[in-house]
């Protein structure tokens, strides 16, 4: 977020949490992008807020609400507060469960055994969700923008669009069964904590390959992951790098250093495509 957004979401989500009888006299930042994630103590509960505007939280609370029932690896809810979301002077805040960090990171055979449950738990439920081309249109359209995406060189923007198109057209063309994924889980939403790993942040949910959503791990899990189509994962990967390589040059981006991994992503594009 903004400097003055943010400094507007720390005080709302101590309000609510206060108002529910959660103190938060501190607020600590653990994440900020599109939203914001705070620790608020004493009550050690965690705050997830975004823009009013620009927000999916009953979708949230309600997919992580029936993954937990399910008992997939998922990071819970408050257990102390009503699980909903929290409106309150342009923000929507959600509660959710404090979980302290152990020191062991998350090995590729635990995050894929993690990952395999949570999809083994998601196959199993009627969640409406956009397939993950929707993404690749999105992109293809932010390309085809020249004021959204102005730092592009020419070549380049056409390298983008011709992988975007060709992949998207090989993985459709593969047939493989489809199912609702997290959407992103990459480290960054994979908690390492005593009950293993955790998923949380579900504003991406989608639905397609399981190797989808492997392209999005490190590339070591892939090889944990029980009956990964390898080809399939490879083009995923080169899917996925393509659209958020588009997002790194989003006049918009507020991505810490965004620029200069959008730099090194398209050169991992032009050597995928031979042209370096």
């Amino acid at each position: 977020m903004h400097a003055s957004e943010g400094v507007r979401a720390v005080a709302v989500a101590r309000s609510v949490a206060a108002s529910l009888g959660l103190p938060a006299d501190e607020a600590a930042v653990l994440h900020d992008s599109n939203k914001l994630t705070l620790r608020l103590l004493p009550a050690d509960t965690l705050a997830r807020v975004a823009p009013a505007d620009d927000q999916v939280a009953e979708f949230e609370v309600g997919l992580a609400r029936r993954l937990t029932e399910a008992g997939c690896p998922v990071g819970a809810l408050d257990p102390r507060v009503e699980p909903r979301g929290y409106e309150r002077d342009g923000f929507v805040v959600t509660l959710w469960r404090y979980y302290a960090p152990t020191a062991d990171e998350v090995t590729p055979a635990a995050f894929a055994g993690a990952l395999a449950r949570l999809h083994a738990g998601m196959r199993a439920l009627d969640v409406p969700a956009p397939r993950y081309t929707e993404r690749v249109e999105r992109a293809l359209r932010f390309l085809a923008d020249h004021a959204r995406t102005p730092g592009l060189a020419p070549a380049d923007r056409a390298l983008l669009q011709e992988t975007l198109r060709s992949t998207a057209e090989w993985i459709a063309a593969r047939g493989a069964p489809e199912q609702l994924l997290h959407g992103e889980p990459h480290p960054g939403n994979v908690l390492a904590t005593a009950q293993g790993p955790l998923f949380i942040d579900w504003e991406t949910c989608c639905r397609g390959p399981a190797e989808f959503d492997l392209a999005h791990a490190p590339e070591a899990v892939g090889a944990h992951y029980p009956g990964v189509d390898v080809e399939l994962l490879r083009r995923c990967r080169l899917l996925v790098l393509a659209v958020i390589t588009v997002w790194r040059w989003d006049r918009e981006d507020l991505f810490p250093d965004g620029r200069r991994m959008g730099e090194e992503w398209l050169a991992r594009i032009r050597a995928a495509a031979g042209r370096e």
